[in-house]
């Protein structure tokens, strides 16, 4: 084994003299030229530019951050990364950060207090990052308790801010009420609903908007029944609604409980739609590929990753305005083939009588 002193040393990094001195110029100009100032006439940066070529010379951005107080970092707080919406979001705010040309720190929570979100802001402050969003999908901003450390702007994606946080989500209440709307449309009498977590904040948004939605229509609203946004949950409730004749209509809360509840029916031989038909909600690439086609609504989670960091942006350079404001992004009904006429708008035709043709679309 080769001693300390028989190891090849490893070659030294060139610094900002050594660039200087191969361009011939002063240090104050290869600093002007590495910080981008433009009172550089173009043959000198020409020069400069390519001494740090052929010597590897990169500029520290480290040291350059801590004497300008930006990083151009940002960073992410969030839960989880196995939900579709998460990972959609998560995509939108790397990809619109990167267009302002900004990193991302990303720390995942494994569990849901409002103790672990301060340490992990904490954290953060500690990393360098010019600012953070936070992507809850949990009520922890409700509890008067809670609060951020002062000192970096935020901005929360799926929860309720409170006082002093900006937010930027999508709208849970039309998308509830677009979907169960359609159902009552086609002529279902009742709309049930396969809902998220009880401690999702959009979650509970969609059911109160479900529920309000059948109240306006003079219907009562069937019981809840919660699942925890897999297909295995979807599939457990579709199960339990498949097996009752009087079940014609399902609005589940993300498409993946929807899939779940689909596999369940056309395992009981229940027809979709022609027997049950269901709705989901996010849209995901794959749900036009479902069979039938699935009817749902879909979220822009690539403009809430836009706004999330268009807004935060503004706070970190001053621009945007401080305290609690908050941007919706509307959601749209996207109707496919899984979705048909309730009891309520055809007749029900004889037992010997021929089945509906079943839609492709």
């Amino acid at each position: 084994m080769a001693t300390a002193a028989e190891l090849p040393r490893r070659a030294a990094r060139p610094s900002m003299a050594d660039v200087a001195r191969h361009a011939g110029v002063s240090s104050q100009t290869v600093s002007r030229v590495s910080n981008g100032h433009r009172n550089v006439d173009a043959t000198t940066r020409q020069k400069v530019v390519e001494s740090m070529r052929t010597l590897g010379y990169r500029p520290n951005g480290a040291a350059r951050a801590l004497k300008s107080g930006h990083f151009n970092t940002i960073g992410v707080i969030m839960f989880t990364l196995e939900t579709f919406g998460n990972i959609r979001t998560l995509d939108a705010i790397a990809q619109e950060a990167a267009k302002a040309n900004y990193a991302v720190t990303l720390i995942p929570l494994p569990g849901r207090t409002s103790r672990r979100v301060s340490g992990a802001y904490n954290r953060l402050s500690e990393a360098a990052v010019d600012g953070v969003v936070i992507i809850f999908e949990a009520h922890l901003l409700d509890d008067a308790e809670f609060a951020l450390p002062p000192g970096i702007p935020v901005v929360v994606i799926d929860s309720n801010a409170g006082s002093g946080y900006p937010v930027v989500d999508t709208d849970q209440a039309l998308g509830a009420r677009q979907a169960t709307e359609h159902l009552l449309a086609l002529g279902h009498r009742k709309v049930w609903h396969i809902a998220g977590p009880r401690t999702s904040f959009s979650a509970s948004h969609r059911v109160e908007s479900w529920q309000r939605t059948l109240r306006d229509g003079g219907v009562t609203p069937p019981r809840v029944l919660y699942g925890d946004w897999s297909t295995e949950s979807g599939y457990r409730h579709g199960l339990t609604l498949g097996r009752r004749e009087d079940v014609t209509a399902i609005f589940a809360a993300n498409d993946q409980m929807a899939l779940g509840a689909m596999r369940a029916l056309h395992e009981l031989g229940r027809d979709i739609p022609g027997d049950v038909s269901v709705v989901g909600f996010d849209d995901m690439e794959e749900a036009h590929s479902f069979w039938p086609p699935l009817t749902t609504v879909r979220q822009d989670f690539a403009e809430v990753g836009r706004l999330s960091i268009k807004k935060l942006l503004a706070r970190v350079t001053g621009a945007g305005p401080d305290g609690n404001d908050r941007t919706i992004v509307p959601t749209e009904l996207i109707v496919r083939g899984s979705t048909g006429p309730g009891p309520a708008a055809v007749p029900v035709p004889p037992a010997h009588a021929p089945r509906p043709r079943r839609r492709t679309d």
